[in-house]
């Protein structure tokens, strides 16, 4: 483990010492010496202006062995009916680019009772080896036979990498297997690049979306990274050229503690991720009843109605139209802001959208800067003129 020594020897001033530190951490102990504490965030700054006071031990274990793993893997979720979540295929997608960087294979895991059209519909979306694990103690999601399976799969294939959706299931399944082998995982990256040590660079926003992290596993395999759907754009369909892998786990290794008793499908809703028309309701609309002109230009255009947090957590919309960091990630062809201020948070959920049409008062706002189309204005008279000309558009015709 890296840490900072204190060259006691070097200190001629106590005070201006402890004073390097920004969060407190370097205090006088019982015999009069400098320690740091919990507190400190390695920054280093005490390194740089320390004069030589302090130095940075890097006595970590040395790594594994990189060349004895090999591959980036891709985690394919299905439902109970075998059917391929969307994000898969999007995550098949950056798993080819990313293999092609360094001469790996792409491989895909499916885990479930039936595996259905997902194996063939991995292997023309590029998958190279497709391994299965098909049993009727997989139908239903319970975390240990689950990460078992995907614990099986890693001791078996040794991937350098593996990718899962950022989903219920995947947020649940990585960080348990990521435990089981003693490395890293980065939850919700917005950026995956593959460096020549195939060392995987996992970028995400950080600090309430203030900064974007750069996070590398260099010392440990394989490297865990969870990504959301809408992130990543899906491969187009090639012809298959892979092989399947169909594995199995003993007896005792499919039991778990969870027992489903029944599975009531939830009634269909349309989900703003699939939508591909957006009007977004900000902080600019200022009464809960206008949304209701919002929801009449998304009705128009055969969209749906998103919002900014601030929406929500007045309770003026459902947490489920909530785009951003701590919302949801979307991709319409088409999004229309109305009262967007454009924070970070929120445009890293919406920065992949084809067309951006902004409306806001202040024409020095941050949504302008991702905007393709800016309109400055009142909301109140640009949006009834626009559902205006829509109407005399559809009229006419």
């Amino acid at each position: 483990m890296s840490y900072i020594k204190i060259c006691q020897e070097k200190i001629s001033d106590r005070k201006a010492a402890k004073a390097l530190c920004p969060f407190g951490a370097i205090a006088e102990n019982a015999a009069g010496e400098l320690e740091i504490g919990a507190g400190c965030r390695m920054c280093r700054v005490c390194i740089r202006k320390g004069g030589g006071v302090f130095e940075f031990v890097d006595d970590s274990a040395p790594g594994v062995d990189k060349s004895k793993w090999r591959g980036v893997a891709v985690v394919a979720e299905t439902d109970p009916d075998g059917a391929l979540h969307p994000v898969g295929l999007e995550l098949l997608g950056k798993a080819r680019e990313l293999a092609a960087k360094i001469g790996h294979p792409v491989q895909a895991v499916v885990i479930g009772s039936y595996a259905g059209d997902a194996v063939e519909k991995l292997l023309d979306y590029g998958a190279d080896e497709v391994y299965v694990y098909e049993d009727p103690a997989f139908r239903h999601f319970r975390i240990e036979p689950y990460a078992n399976a995907l614990e099986d799969f890693i001791e078996a294939v040794h991937p350098s990498s593996v990718l899962v959706g950022g989903t219920v299931n995947g947020r649940s399944l990585a960080p348990r297997v990521a435990a089981r082998f003693r490395t890293g995982l980065t939850a919700d990256c917005t950026v995956l690049d593959m460096s020549p040590t195939t060392d995987l660079d996992q970028i995400r926003p950080a600090y309430g979306g203030n900064i974007m992290a750069h996070i590398n596993t260099p010392r440990h395999r394989p490297q865990f990274a969870t990504v959301r759907y809408k992130v990543f754009a899906a491969p187009l369909k090639g012809e298959a050229h892979g092989r399947v892998v169909r594995r199995s786990l003993a007896a005792d290794r499919l039991l778990s503690k969870i027992e489903v008793l029944s599975r009531v499908p939830k009634s269909a809703e349309k989900s703003i991720e699939e939508a591909e028309v957006l009007v977004v309701c900000g902080r600019g609309v200022k009464r809960p009843e206008d949304i209701v002109m919002l929801r009449e230009l998304a009705e128009m255009l055969g969209g749906e109605v998103a919002s900014t947090r601030a929406v929500v957590e007045a309770g003026w919309l459902d947490a489920k139209r909530q785009i951003g960091l701590s919302g949801r990630t979307v991709k319409p062809k088409l999004i229309i802001t109305c009262g967007v201020s454009g924070a970070i948070q929120f445009v890293a959920g919406m920065s992949g959208a084809e067309t951006i049409v902004a409306i806001n008062s202040d024409p020095k706002a941050s949504i302008f800067k991702v905007a393709h189309v800016g309109l400055v204005g009142d909301l109140y008279t640009i949006v009834p003129e626009l559902i205006a000309r829509i109407k005399a558009n559809k009229e006419a015709k």
